[in-house]
């Protein structure tokens, strides 16, 4: 032990990997369906492995710390900004007012408690499960000025506090909004969810939202086009449009032994061969019942592509997939799955599509090609990160940020890291509109955003274990209490205004609330509550807007309590 103990004081960056290691790892297990996740696991290894007296620079944390807020801003910069077109105004005004009172409530907490500078910014951050607010905070209090016998022990104190008060934070709102909210506003949310799939799906119903996606059900099949038959003589654009509203077409024809691509405007003859895509169902119900389906391999031999399309055309921008469907690019394809910041929203006929959205279609490769090129750029898998875009955004950033002005004594700026994340916003948004520069892959975000927090914690963590369980201690009980308060009082007043004077949509509206406290763990049980995805579509402005201001608050709990 003694050795082990010396290699971890002669290396730290050690003590940083096995702090990773224990915190991912107890992070991961699942207790009445919910887990701490690796960032509190990662805190509490850290804590733990630094009562053995570890010293680390504290650089390390900040550069770490840095690349995660630039990737964060990044990440939701496409999203941020769509904020300001359309119906998003109304979704951003509700989420600043709900960050304003996740603020308010945590200010009033921290006054009434008694609590410290440190406490008062740790018990923002754990009860609205903000992460790096610990980050943001610690640098602010870094930038007063004060000698390191009175700032050091502030530091420490922001883990403490986020630990005794992130665990309710997370549960409390999850449950708070998927169980109690739609009781408390008298909503039946599984009803209204299907009330409004049916409606977005042009009356289909919740069971078929392959109205204009075929989903899973995508298929190609080959029928002989008979003597005598209706389809004798009249051209594919007809045929195709007496299928509406499913959305079937035809591919490629087979004529006297040759193949070839079919148009709108080719006309069918006695003994021709079509290839014909559409959903399965519709194939085995109708065409499938005159029983002259054939099996020719070598016309149904399409290639065919299933492809991720970042949708950047500015023309497209919020217009619904029933819309798009008539387009003349979208013949031969369908879509699979519609991703926005991150979360998987429903795709049905009347589901609008954003700048910024990834958008899943399959179909024929030509057709797939041509939708891309109408709707922005494939958004392929790659292993290449532009590390010169990255580098130069967080060094433009972090200079911006270092900037600051004196008012009353107290130096006041965007800090380092509050500089990265404005970067990260407007190059991530930049990249969205012009994707020939400036790629980092989804997978290399991701890697940014969890290496770079979770090292970051883990520095925290070992830094601070030292008083970690004396700080407990002083304040675990009355914090813990005033966290729930801090957690329920936002979310009480953010139901009834988005009720009751925003007058949100009952399906969307608890998915408004989760996005603007960014629990992506809410929104998965209130889901779940709808048995429906249907919460999702409210979910991604009101989360960019959220993410980026309760960031930013960190900052202002600081100036605002010191």
């Amino acid at each position: 032990m003694d050795w082990f103990v010396g290699v971890l004081k002669s290396y730290p960056e050690i003590a940083i990997f096995l702090s990773l290691a224990i915190g991912f790892w107890i992070g991961s297990y699942k207790i009445a369906g919910f887990s701490l996740g690796g960032v509190t696991g990662t805190l509490l290894a850290g804590v733990l492995i630094g009562q053995l007296g570890l010293s680390i620079s504290p650089n390390v944390k900040s550069t770490f710390f840095i690349l995660f807020i630039f990737a964060v801003g990044y990440g939701v910069g496409p999203q941020f900004m769509r904020a300001f077109g359309k119906d998003g105004p109304k979704q951003m005004l509700f989420a600043v007012i709900v960050v304003a009172l996740c603020l308010i409530s945590s200010i009033v907490a921290a006054q009434f408690a008694g609590l410290e500078l440190g406490y008062a910014a740790g018990l923002f951050s754990g009860s609205q499960t903000i992460s790096a607010v610990i980050g943001v905070a610690t640098d602010q209090i870094n930038q007063l000025g004060l000698p390191p016998e009175v700032s050091k022990p502030l530091i420490n104190q922001i883990p403490i506090a986020y630990a005794v008060t992130y665990i309710f934070g997370t549960i409390g709102t999850a449950w708070f909004l998927a169980q109690l909210g739609p009781k408390l506003t008298g909503i039946d949310l599984a009803k209204v969810c299907a009330d409004y799939e049916k409606q977005m799906s042009g009356g289909a119903g919740a069971g078929e939202p392959g109205v204009v996606s075929a989903r899973r059900n995508w298929e190609l099949r080959a029928y002989l086009v008979a003597e005598g038959g209706p389809a004798v003589g009249r051209n594919v654009g007809d045929l195709e449009r007496l299928a509406l509203p499913d959305r079937v077409f035809v591919e490629r024809i087979r004529r006297s032994g040759a193949i070839f691509d079919a148009t709108t405007e080719t006309v069918l003859r006695a003994g021709d061969v079509v290839a014909v895509a559409g959903p399965r169902a519709i194939l085995v119900e109708r065409l499938g019942a005159v029983r002259n389906e054939v099996d020719d391999v070598a016309l149904l031999d399409v290639p065919a592509e299933a492809l991720d399309v970042f949708v950047a055309k500015k023309g497209y921008h919020g217009a619904t997939l029933r819309d798009l469907a008539k387009a003349p690019f979208a013949r031969g394809v369908y879509v699979r799955k519609i991703t926005r910041g991150g979360v998987e929203i429903p795709v049905l006929a009347e589901t609008e599509i954003f700048r910024g959205d990834i958008v899943t279609i399959i179909g024929g490769r030509r057709h797939v090609e041509s939708a891309v090129a109408e709707l922005g750029y494939a958004d392929r898998p790659t292993e290449t990160t532009n590390i010169a875009f990255l580098a130069a955004g967080i060094t433009v950033g972090g200079l911006i940020g270092a900037l600051s002005i004196k008012l009353g004594g107290i130096p006041i700026g965007l800090s380092t890291t509050g500089g990265a994340l404005l970067a990260g916003l407007a190059l991530g948004w930049l990249r969205s509109v012009h994707p020939t520069f400036g790629g980092i892959p989804g997978p290399a975000l991701w890697v940014l955003n969890t290496i770079g927090l979770n090292v970051f914690i883990a520095v925290v963590g070992i830094s601070a274990g030292p008083g970690f369980v004396a700080g407990l201690r002083e304040v675990g009980i009355s914090l813990f209490l005033w966290g729930i308060f801090a957690t329920l009082a936002p979310m009480v007043a953010a139901l009834y205004l988005g009720h009751y004077v925003f007058k949100f949509h009952p399906a969307l509206l608890l998915g408004v609330i989760a996005g603007s406290r960014t629990t992506t763990a809410a929104l998965g049980m209130i889901q779940d509550a709808a048995k429906s995805k249907i919460p999702a579509l409210g979910y991604g402005a009101p989360y960019a807007v959220g993410n980026t201001l309760l960031t930013i608050c960190g900052l202002i709990i600081v100036l605002l309590l010191h």
